[in-house]
């Protein structure tokens, strides 16, 4: 299964000279934690709601202020054709919640932990299914007819 098919929302983006209060309504009115920062169709950095806060807020950081000021980069991101495997491995190395996801360097998405967790308990449902009947219901194969 290929990366950009396991996004479940549009990823939100925001260009750096927008201000952290911007970025914070944006945040808010999209129900998302985490903005892309892109510059001319190209991903150049990532802000989140924890940003916003341990970056911004809890350092007396003017809201006006530039979302370029708090933003991490360079960002970690992974092409949208890619296997999902690939996403799992990156969520492992990177401790994060959120990777941006990309095609040809232009931002596509957001993948986030909980796309994967519902994308993966749902094949578990599926895969549970026939063997949920049956374990409730008993085997409903027909028997063998006699060969007499």
């Amino acid at each position: 299964m290929r990366v950009g098919s396991m996004i479940r929302r549009s990823g939100v983006a925001i260009r750096g000279g927008q201000s952290i209060e911007e970025a914070a309504v944006i945040m808010e009115r999209a129900g998302v934690g985490a903005l892309a920062v892109v510059e001319s169709g190209r991903l150049v950095g990532l802000v989140t709601d924890r940003d916003l806060v341990r970056r911004g807020l809890a350092r007396g950081v003017a809201p006006d202020r530039p979302v370029a000021a708090l933003m991490s980069t360079p960002v970690v991101s992974i092409d949208a054709d890619l296997d999902v495997r690939e996403a799992f491995a990156l969520f492992r190395r990177t401790g994060g919640r959120r990777l941006p996801v990309v095609r040809n360097g232009a931002f596509v998405g957001m993948l986030t932990i909980d796309d994967l967790l519902i994308n993966v308990a749902g094949e578990l449902a599926d895969l549970a299914r026939p063997v949920t009947a049956e374990v409730v219901f008993g085997d409903h194969e027909p028997a063998p007819a006699d060969s007499d």
